[in-house]
């Protein structure tokens, strides 16, 4: 009778409680990648896991970490761990080097680390092809989209014909993957640092793994739980808004505002025509854009450095001078060698677009038909149709309640991650503090106007921050 109630509690368990007591995640140490600095203790290697942890026999994924800390620093206690947004973007190989006076060291010990599927890890969700297409779409002036699809489906069949589950490259697998490395590296807690996508990455490890994490860091926090397709239009906007009403001097911001939405609305499908010359090859050639490229210039301008001179670029395109389009040809010729889409796509198709309502992403450009046609993302229901991964378990889609202290920063003209993301956060962590910072965008940070309140959070993070700069609010 007691190995059946023990049988029948185990079929209870959650499964990944199940998997989790039957594998050992393991490190492969190697040669650390990166310039190390003089007095830093340094390990390197790789976390070994199941890529998929309910089939934990089948095949596996390395992903590469460094760790770094002071001789004097605890090797166990007060360590960060940073991994990047995207998805898709790696954290190490944008790390060149680090130093004794290297960022989070000043708190304890430090670890980068990648995520599953990016391009240091093994393997690398890559997609060539659609760079290619995208490149050859400008090139003969053919459509982007039709192209896109058919570098997707390729991409796709790729990958799976090398016995890639692409439907484990998910954020939950990578919550795990962050508590496994914790637990091979005999941490007692981390604090974790993330900023966009990895931002939602981390509080699902605070859901997931509580046991595991002593306090979040999120900048510009994309929490899993909103749906972000069905408002990323709005995201846009509202940043807009805030240029035209609080840093516009062309002409006064209400009257900026109108000429905008009026000339976006009214080139709705319409295609321009400049000459291009391709940087790798030197050749120049008429290279067609419309609405998307020209949305792309400002948007891409909307942060703190560049702030002052948007309503003048503004201003210039709505006035038919086009030649800052060539940015985003240079972006679109160039790739991203540090980038791996076909993680993205995994990312993307099971945890945003399996959940958005495809009538709520088209109601926004009934309501805004200044952006209608604007492709605000690279991924969408097309492309998941054929990227064909499982949705990710619905709780992925409900707020993260936690007690965890948490640091939130979120920029006034931040495009994508807009202030009520990290507001939404906080409504369910009440041992949280958020900064709005004005100015800026994406990517927003903690040290605004010489006061690091990072650093202040960091030393006694229960105590209530007070802002000390207009251009900061404490909420």
């Amino acid at each position: 009778m007691k190995f059946l109630i023990l049988l029948f509690l185990f079929f209870l368990l959650p499964s990944h409680l199940i998997d989790a007591q039957n594998y050992e995640a393991k490190i492969e140490w190697n040669v650390c990648p990166v310039k190390i600095g003089e007095g830093i203790v340094a390990k390197c290697g790789k976390l070994v896991v199941p890529e998929n942890r309910k089939n934990i026999k089948g095949n596996q994924v390395k992903i590469p970490f460094i760790y770094v800390r002071r001789p004097e620093q605890d090797s166990v206690k007060n360590i960060s761990l940073f991994t990047t947004g995207g998805p898709g973007y790696s954290t190490i190989v944008n790390i060149n080097q680090i130093n004794a006076t290297s960022g989070f060291l000043k708190y304890g010990g430090f670890i980068a680390f990648d995520q599953r599927g990016t391009q240091k890890s093994d393997p690398v969700l890559n997609c060539p092809e659609i760079d290619e297409a995208v490149k050859k779409s400008y090139r003969e002036n053919l459509s982007k989209d039709d192209l896109t699809l058919d570098a997707v489906k390729k991409c796709h069949e790729r990958l799976s014909k090398q016995g890639i589950d692409l439907s484990a490259y998910n954020t939950t697998e990578s919550a795990a993957d962050i508590n496994d490395l914790r637990k091979a590296l005999h941490i007692e807690s981390l604090n974790l640092v993330g900023i966009s996508y990895s931002g939602g990455l981390m509080l699902t490890v605070a859901r997931n793994h509580p046991e595991g994490v002593k306090l979040l860091i999120l900048n510009s926090p994309l929490p899993t739980f909103v749906n972000y397709e069905e408002h990323g239009l709005y995201n846009i906007n509202e940043a807009l808004d805030n240029v035209f009403s609080k840093y516009s001097k062309v002409a006064g911001g209400d009257n900026l505002k109108r000429r905008f939405q009026d000339y976006f609305t009214g080139i709705t499908g319409k295609r321009f025509t400049i000459n291009y010359t391709e940087k790798a090859t030197g050749k120049t050639f008429p290279v067609e854009y419309g609405k998307s490229e020209l949305l792309d210039v400002i948007i891409n301008r909307m942060n703190e450095s560049q702030l002052t001179a948007l309503p003048g670029i503004i201003d210039q395109i709505i006035s038919g001078k086009h030649e800052m389009v060539k940015e985003i040809l240079d972006q679109a010729f160039d790739g991203n060698p540090g980038y791996a889409l076909g993680m993205r796509y995994s990312v993307y198709c099971s945890s945003q677009i399996a959940y958005a309502n495809p009538k709520l992403i088209g109601k926004q450009t009934e309501k805004m038909p200044w952006f209608s046609g604007y492709a605000f993302n690279n991924v969408n229901r097309k492309i998941c149709s054929y990227w064909k991964v499982r949705a990710e378990p619905p709780v992925i889609k409900t707020p993260v309640r936690s007690d965890i202290p948490a640091l939130l920063s979120a920029g006034e003209i931040d495009p994508w991650c807009r202030p009520s993301y990290n507001r939404s956060i906080k409504k369910a962590m009440p041992n949280s503090q958020m900064l709005l910072v004005h100015k800026r965008g994406h990517g927003a940070g903690f040290v605004i106007d010489g006061v690091d309140y990072l650093e202040l959070f960091m030393k006694n993070p229960e105590q209530k921050l007070k802002s000390v700069s207009k251009n900061v609010e404490i909420e």
